[in-house]
């Protein structure tokens, strides 16, 4: 594992930020944390790369506790956190030569033209950080937090503030950085996370409230999922409502059909064989994902 978390408790004083947090990223993996505010993110995160103990728990990086071997880990990890501290008053080469300084590199020249040529920094490489887009600032935070060619990265908010034309550029980056690291990612941005993350941890409160699959968790809404078929004939909504599996049947403003089931139950197939048996002419059925926006709001709204 890249990172394995067990029974991870952060107090500040009589409050809990985290209360026995677990999960585990596999060594290659894209993950998605989210969370609304005050959920612990920020907060995982800091633990996760060193800056912040835990007050009860473990966590390892690349198998390594980081409470045993500080060195070692951070070695391992390359942070960019949502405020991304930049100086600057200095320049992009000069700012990334003291990076790899303090990594103790042995070829820093070459590093740094390789990092300024993956974040997409060439036209702009020999200005001062001051005088950078945000976008292309989050590209030099970027660029640090990888010239060490760490194992496990840690994004927090990594597109807060940009425009949408820097977001897909900033985002693209991560998904090409992500073929060869693991990645974890901290972001309000729903896009964000269906675009680029393969899994997706939900945070609520301190606690885990959903740990899967990023295409599992779309079709699902309240352990529900919807099924939205048209006939070209309206049918028998109380026959529908008796077919196997389904839960309770809705009828939309544009004269769909919608079919609830439990997350788990297909029931397409016992829908066609019931429009075969009354002559019904079906004209479209499909699953209706619901949006990650709206399976957060259901798990994180109380």
């Amino acid at each position: 594992m890249s990172i394995a978390v067990e029974a991870v408790t952060k107090l500040y004083g009589h409050q809990k930020a985290l209360d026995t947090v677990s999960f585990d990223i596999k060594t290659g993996e894209i993950v998605g944390y989210l969370g609304p505010n005050g959920a612990g993110k920020s907060t995982m995160m800091k633990i996760i790369t060193g800056f912040l103990p835990q007050t009860h728990g473990t966590v390892q990086v690349c198998g390594i506790d980081t409470r045993e071997d500080s060195d070692a880990f951070r070695r391992k990890i390359g942070y960019l956190p949502e405020h991304n501290p930049l100086y600057p008053e200095m320049y992009i080469k000069e700012y990334l030569n003291m990076v790899a300084g303090m990594y103790h590199l042995p070829n820093k020249r070459t590093r740094i033209e390789e990092m300024i040529e993956l974040t997409g920094l060439g036209y702009e490489q020999h200005k001062q950080i001051g005088a950078l887009s945000k976008g292309y600032r989050q590209r030099v935070g970027l660029a640090q937090a990888l010239i060490h060619d760490p194992e496990v990265l840690i994004l927090d908010e990594p597109t807060t503030g940009l425009d949408p034309n820097q977001i897909v550029e900033v985002r693209n980056l991560i998904k090409s950085i992500g073929r060869e690291k693991t990645v974890m990612l901290s972001t309000h941005i729903m896009q964000e996370v269906e675009a680029i993350c393969e899994r997706v941890i939900i945070s609520n409160k301190g606690h885990i409230v959903a740990d899967q699959k990023a295409h599992e968790l779309t079709g699902i809404k309240n352990n529900q999922s919807i099924v939205e078929v048209e006939f070209e004939t309206p049918p028998d909504l109380l026959k529908l409502e008796r077919i196997a599996g389904v839960i309770s049947v809705e009828m939309t403003p544009k004269g769909f059909i919608q079919l609830s089931s439990e997350s788990d139950v297909d029931i397409r197939k016992e829908v066609f064989r019931y429009a075969v048996s009354e002559g019904l002419v079906l004209l479209s059925m499909s699953r209706k994902e619901q949006g990650l926006e709206e399976i957060f709001h259901a798990l994180t709204h109380s």
